[in-house]
C-alpha cells in the first residue's frame, strides 16, 4: 500500500474584488476607513471602562471583552486586506494562510460566545436583580470570558490540520483578500466531506446553541418585562437591552447570509460570496462601537470625561 503524496502551494494569491482589479486603489480608502473606525472605536470604549471607575460592572467587563474580540478580529485580516488592495501584493504563505484563517474563524466563534455572555447578564440584571451582584462576580465574569476563549481555540484546533491533509493541485487562487476556510476547501482535489461535515457541526454546536440561548433569554427577558405594571417602566427596561439586541442583530444577520450564500448560492456570482464575507468581517468591530457609544449613555459620558482628561 503506497503513501498519498499530499501537495500543497508554497503560497496562495488572495483577490480583492474580482471584476474590480483596477478599482483596488479607490476601494483602498473606505477600507482604511473603515479599520480606523474599528480598531479607534473599540480602543476608546476598551480606555473607557479601564478608566472610569462607574464602568467596573459586568456589563461593562463583557463589553470590554466584545472591543477586544473586535480588535483582535480587525488586526487579524489588516495586513493581508491592506497589502491586497493598497500595494498591489497578493502572495500569502501556505502556514500564515492556515493560522489565518485559525485566527478569524476563532474570533468570530469568541464573538458569538460573547454575545451569548452578555444576554446572560442582561437575563440576570432584569429577571434576578437581587442576586445580580452575587451572580456575576469578577471572578465569575473572567471565568465565562475564559471559557469562551479556550472553547473557540480548541474547536477550531482541528480545522487547520483537517485542511493541511488535503492536496492542492487545482489552483491557489482565494477569492478574498484573507483566508477563510470555505474558500480553501475549493481549492484541494480531493474528498473534503470530512472538512465540510467538520464546519458544519462547528457552525450547528456552537454558533447555532449560542444563538437559541440568546433568543431563549430575550423570551425570558420580555416575559418578566410583561410583568411590570407600569409601561413607562417596561420601556426603560427594555431600552437597556436595545445596544445588545442591535449587536447581535450586526454579528449574526451577516453570519447567516454568508453561510447561505455558501451553502445554497453555490451558482451566485463570485462578488455576492465576497461582498457577504467582507460584510461579516468588517461590519461588526465598525458597527459595536457605535451602537454602544451612541446608545448607552454611561459609555458617552465615560468617553467625553477621558478626552477631558486628555486635553486637560
Amino acid at each position: 500500500m503506497g503513501f498519498i503524496n499530499v501537495t500543497h502551494p508554497a503560497s496562495f494569491l488572495l483577490t480583492g474584488v474580482p471584476g474590480l482589479e483596477n478599482s483596488h486603489s479607490w476601494l483602498a480608502g473606505p477600507l482604511c476607513v473603515m479599520y480606523a473606525v474599528a480598531l479607534t472605536g473599540n480602543t476608546v470604549i476598551l480606555q473607557a471602562v479601564r478608566l472610569e471607575p462607574s464602568l467596573h460592572e459586568p456589563m461593562y467587563y463583557f463589553l470590554s471583552m466584545l472591543s477586544l474580540s473586535d480588535v483582535a478580529m480587525s488586526m487579524t485580516t489588516l495586513p493581508t486586506a491592506l497589502r491586497t488592495f493598497c500595494l498591489n501584493a497578493h502572495h500569502i504563505a501556505f502556514d500564515v494562510c492556515l493560522i489565518q484563517m485559525f485566527l478569524i474563524h476563532s474570533f468570530s466563534m469568541m464573538e458569538s460566545g460573547i454575545l451569548l455572555a452578555m444576554s446572560f447578564d442582561r437575563y440576570v440584571a432584569i429577571c434576578n436583580p437581587l442576586h445580580y451582584a452575587t451572580m456575576l462576580t469578577n471572578r465569575v465574569i473572567a471565568g465565562m470570558g475564559l471559557a469562551v476563549a479556550t472553547q473557540s481555540f480548541i474547536t477550531l484546533f482541528p480545522l487547520p490540520c483537517l485542511f493541511k491533509r488535503l492536496p492542492i493541485c487545482r489552483s491557489n487562487v482565494l477569492s478574498h483578500s484573507y483566508c477563510l476556510h470555505p474558500d480553501m476547501m475549493k481549492l484541494a482535489c480531493a474528498n473534503i466531506t470530512i472538512n465540510s461535515i467538520y464546519g458544519f457541526f462547528v457552525l450547528v454546536s456552537t454558533y447555532g446553541i449560542d444563538l437559541f440561548f440568546i433568543f431563549l433569554s430575550y423570551v425570558l427577558i420580555l416575559h418578566s418585562v410583561m410583568a411590570i405594571a407600569s409601561r413607562k417602566e417596561r420601556l426603560k427596561t427594555l431600552n437597556t437591552c436595545v445596544s445588545h439586541i442591535l449587536g447581535v442583530l450586526a454579528f449574526y444577520v451577516p453570519m447567516i447570509g454568508v453561510s447561505t450564500v455558501h451553502h445554497f448560492g453555490k451558482h451566485a456570482p463570485r462578488y455576492i460570496h465576497v461582498l457577504m464575507s467582507n460584510i461579516y468581517l468588517f461590519v461588526p468591530p465598525v458597527l459595536n462601537p457605535i451602537i454602544y457609544s451612541a446608545k448607552t449613555k454611561e459609555i458617552r459620558r465615560a468617553i467625553v470625561r477621558m478626552f477631558h482628561r486628555i486635553k486637560m
